[in-house]
């Protein structure tokens, strides 16, 4: 199973999350101070919010959640062989989990990420912004 990301950010993280829950009829399947993700079936999507007050109705990131690291790592192999330039992040803390990932740029410097989830985590991860995703998700 694959699928596709969509990262927002959002300026209130309450009624965002109220919204949504409603729009796709399930609640987060987590959720932490300033964040929450939504695994929706039916769209497959993974629906990820970042509260940043200011920048609500922006992308943060766009990715494609596959289901193992040899995913990950076959995705790294083909975009390199298309020419696209990758930065690997394996065994990161990001988002709250634990996760192997490649980020690539759009033609208009669009940030995408294809990850697989280790493990969850308790921390977010080594970013202090959840503004900017090159150095986490």
């Amino acid at each position: 199973m694959s699928r596709i990301q969509l990262a927002l950010n959002v300026d209130d993280l309450d009624a965002s999350v109220q919204f949504y829950a409603k729009l796709f009829g399930t609640e987060p399947a987590k959720r932490r101070e300033g964040y929450a993700n939504f695994a929706i079936a039916d769209p497959p999507l993974k629906l990820v919010l970042f509260e940043n007050p200011g920048r609500g109705g922006s992308i943060n990131h766009l990715g494609i959640e596959v289901e193992t690291s040899d995913e990950v790592r076959a995705e790294i192999d083909r975009l390199g062989a298309e020419n696209l330039v990758t930065q690997e992040q394996m065994n990161t803390t990001c988002c709250f989990a634990t996760q192997d990932k490649a980020w690539v740029s759009g033609p208009d410097n669009e940030q995408w990420e294809v990850y697989t989830v280790l493990a969850d985590s308790d921390v977010f991860g080594s970013r202090d912004s959840l503004a900017a995703p090159t150095a986490c998700c």
